[in-house]
């Protein structure tokens, strides 16, 4: 299932930097959630293993079954949402997996996506939204209830952590035009690729082609590219944020929904 990846260009140069230790490996088929047989096959390519476990009373009663096993203590890989690259610091030494959706993607898109989770490995941050919540998740969905269902706020908690990633990222990526130009190339280009996306988005809303969680991922995926958001998403793009945490996604999420009903 897990093989490890062959990297050239930069990357052998990021990962050294960044998170030296970490394995970066070609999944045999794709995934959105591994089950714990599965990704027990990790422990053919790794030390040991360490699946994470949080306090059950954190998932509230409709969440997606996926995070309330996630939080159980079965070893869980990768959760929806996380894309065609996923990382876990489950295992020792911490690993980035490659998902084979992104063969036919542009080779430099997939190397700024995997330098992308190295960097993440390396700012010590939760792997997912449930352990930057912690035990406040179940008061964020209570408030995104309201208007959202369970899908929908899961899908919220996920975009505004990768907000709160994206700030972290961001910085990193900004130092890198001289050491990684050609990284840095390709996060510059998926910025800009974003951009019309962007700019579209407050009418989509408006006009219902867009529902809002969605709206959140797309807005929250700019934030690490510097790009310009529509309100209220700019409210996360704010040193506030980085400061406050959850708790300042929370405060967001309630005056953003008093404003929308």
């Amino acid at each position: 299932m897990f093989t490890e990846r062959s990297l050239s260009g930069e990357l052998p140069a990021v990962r050294d930097a960044y998170a030296p230790d970490a394995l970066v490996l070609n999944c045999a088929r794709d995934f959105e959630t591994l089950d714990p047989a599965v990704a027990e096959e990790l422990l053919l390519v790794t030390d040991s293993v360490d699946p994470v476990s949080y306090d059950p009373s954190w998932v509230p009663e409709n969440a997606p079954s996926e995070l309330r096993r996630f939080a159980g203590g079965d070893l869980t890989i990768g959760m929806p949402g996380d894309g065609g690259v996923a990382w876990t610091h489950q295992t020792d030494p911490p690993c980035v997996f490659v998902k084979p959706r992104l063969e036919t993607s542009p080779e430099a898109f997939v190397d700024f996506l995997v330098a992308e989770a190295l960097v993440e490995v390396s700012l010590d941050e939760p792997e997912h939204f449930l352990g930057f919540f912690g035990e406040r998740y179940p008061e964020f969905a209570s408030v995104t209830d309201t208007r959202l269902d369970a899908a929908g706020t899961y899908q919220l908690a996920a975009a505004l952590y990768d907000a709160y990633l994206g700030r972290q990222t961001r910085a990193v990526f900004r130092t890198w035009a001289d050491d990684y130009p050609d990284l840095s190339d390709a996060w510059v280009d998926a910025g800009e690729r974003l951009t019309p996306r962007l700019s579209d988005l407050p009418g989509e809303l408006a006009r219902g082609q867009t529902d809002f969680a969605a709206a959140a991922e797309l807005a929250c995926s700019g934030v690490k590219h510097g790009l310009d958001l529509p309100a209220p998403f700019a409210a996360l793009d704010t040193a506030a944020y980085h400061e406050y945490g959850a708790d300042y996604a929370i405060r967001w999420a309630e005056k953003t929904f008093e404003r929308l009903e």
